[in-house]
């Protein structure tokens, strides 16, 4: 076994978590992987991948069992979330999204609300998490959608952008400011958008470099009225609510890169040990080596990284901000650079939609940019040094 085998095979599963993730990685081998180019290239949404996950019932694993879940850890969720993604990272960024969306509901919403709207996620429903504007990215107090109350309804008005599962998405955790709230922060608050909602349309999908199979939305809404059933907390609790759940969608994150960065790293290994220049294998030349060795060092530590991260989580921990920023960084650089270096070990051909790894380098890029950019959580590392 190799040190990336043998990391895998003391991830902190139980044995039905097990044996899901041997079912996921079946899955992803020969269902999913196989089509992931088709998908890339033609920008069709993969509804047979969707399908395929909904048989083995993946969303449940997120959900409590009383909303018609199976509720399973947050490792396990994270080592599923890498292994789809390692076979397609469009399908990896649908998946995770449902978790994204819906984790705020299932930590805040009211017990009304979870029983009313949890099961349609668990019998494999479709969530969108709808938070940035074209004028509001990293900085989500910017926002512009507003939120009207009127009797027993909300009434939306503005819209969003880069909405993943935007056009296609069952419930949308949707974020905006409450009319009659002063101040940027204070008067952000969160709703569930339910599909079908007269006065939400879709103005565009994005023509995107990579994970082209995930389709990103701009969302309008125009007089859309909500039940305010669909409030989650009180007007203005709605940036507590972003910050604890980013915390816990940013090692998603990371895992989806990791998926990227192992996809990118097995192939080349196993290129380099066919492929032959001089009469000898490229592995066996010494500078190559110490190229594989230092991508499977970052590879380790990274992903152990991860798997610590994770284990706080499953343990109860709540205030792990720093070390989710740390995880997203590095594990989405290092899927940039594992993808960079797997074209260049490929040489010509990697340059070529031959091979996969030209796919890799394409999908890792969005990595480092949403979920707040790497220079964002770099920000957010170092000032975590200054002194108070």
């Amino acid at each position: 076994m190799t040190i990336l085998q043998r990391l895998d095979s003391r991830i902190a599963l139980d044995d039905d978590e097990r044996m899901l993730f041997d079912s996921v990685q079946q899955l992803a081998t020969e269902r999913i992987a196989p089509r992931a180019e088709h998908f890339d290239r033609t920008g069709e949404f993969p509804w047979e991948h969707v399908e395929s996950i909904n048989e083995l019932g993946l969303n449940a694993m997120f959900i409590p069992e009383a909303y018609g879940g199976a509720q399973m850890s947050y490792t396990a969720y994270l080592a599923c979330c890498r292994e789809i993604s390692k076979a397609c990272a469009s399908t990896g960024i649908i998946w995770a999204t449902n978790y994204h969306g819906m984790k705020p509901l299932i930590d805040w919403g009211s017990e009304e609300q979870k029983q009313r709207l949890l099961p349609r996620i668990a019998e494999g429903g479709l969530g969108a998490l709808a938070i940035t504007e074209p004028g509001a990215g990293s900085d989500a107090t910017g926002m512009r959608t507003t939120f009207r109350e009127e009797g027993d309804e909300i009434v939306v008005n503005g819209g969003k952008t880069f909405i993943t599962n935007g056009d296609v998405a069952d419930l949308y955790l949707l974020f905006g400011k409450w009319e009659g709230i002063a101040g940027a922060k204070e008067s952000i608050s969160v709703l569930v958008l339910e599909k079908g909602t007269p006065g939400l349309s879709v103005v565009r999908l994005e023509d995107k470099m990579g994970t082209r199979a995930s389709s990103t939305a701009t969302l309008a809404f125009d007089n859309c009225r909500v039940p305010r059933a669909n409030l989650l907390g009180n007007p203005g609790d709605g940036l507590k609510i972003l910050f604890a759940s980013l915390n816990k969608s940013r090692p998603s994150v990371a895992a989806h890169a990791l998926g990227i960065a192992r996809a990118a790293f097995e192939d080349s290994v196993a290129y380099i040990n066919e492929r032959r220049q001089s009469g000898k294998r490229i592995l066996e030349f010494q500078g190559i080596q110490f190229m594989v060795a230092d991508l499977a060092s970052e590879l380790a530590l990274v992903e152990g990284w991860l798997w610590q991260v994770a284990g706080w989580v499953d343990a109860g921990a709540t205030d792990f901000g720093i070390e989710a920023s740390l995880l997203k960084l590095r594990a989405t650089d290092l899927a940039m650079k594992v993808s960079t270096d797997a074209v260049q070990l490929f040489g010509g051909y990697g340059y070529c939609k031959d091979y996969r790894v030209e796919r890799l380098m394409r999908d890792a890029k969005i990595t480092q940019i949403w979920e707040g950019t790497n220079q964002v959580h770099r920000q957010l590392v170092g000032r975590s040094f200054l002194q108070r």
